[in-house]
């Protein structure tokens, strides 16, 4: 991976090959990038349309890039930032709608054994009441199993608080679990 993010980095760095710049980084690193922003926006259509904007940013701000990060973890930091900005967008939206909600508790009926898409379901809900920087850490140690080191440069944070972030957020995840889960 070393190797193509060098000659991504080369081909980006010059106005005649950052096309050919583009398509590579986005070949390299699309599907990973997809999926870290489907954990926090869930909806796929919604996530595809930030993953456009994370790779029409990384174009624009490419001469941003300081190269005191790998490729991935710059454009990790963009695609999150993406995210968080469309989340807020959405819960602006959404306080208005006080079902949505109810909505949300309805999902996983009483007294009904949850099948694996109901566990998922549940999950996601956990998640969901998560504050911010605990989701967004739980999520990349969960789903991406990232290190804490990687986490603390991508969010701009000690490794520390990541740590603390990540502990808490598996507590109250367990705890949504236990107090909703009915076998």
């Amino acid at each position: 991976m070393k190797i193509q993010e060098a000659e991504i980095i080369e081909l980006m760095s010059s106005e005649k090959s950052r096309e050919k710049g583009v398509r590579l980084m986005m070949d390299a690193y699309q599907s990973r990038l997809y999926w870290h922003i489907r954990r926090f926006v869930v909806d796929h259509d919604l996530a595809q349309d930030i993953l456009q904007d994370t790779f029409i940013k990384a174009y624009q701000n490419f001469h941003q890039f300081k190269r005191e990060s790998q490729l991935y973890t710059w454009l990790y930091r963009i695609a999150t930032n993406e995210s968080l900005q469309q989340l807020n967008k959405l819960k602006k939206m959404q306080k208005s709608d006080e079902d949505s909600t109810n909505h949300l508790h309805n999902l996983v009926a009483d007294n009904v054994q949850p099948d694996a898409d109901e566990i998922q379901v549940l999950l996601q809900k956990a998640i969901n009441t998560l504050p911010e920087k605990q989701k967004l850490v739980f999520n990349m140690r969960y789903y991406e199993d990232l290190p804490y080191e990687d986490m603390a440069q991508i969010l701009e944070m000690s490794v520390g608080t990541c740590k603390t972030n990540y502990h808490y957020a598996k507590q109250k995840v367990e705890e949504y679990i236990k107090q909703n889960y009915t076998e």
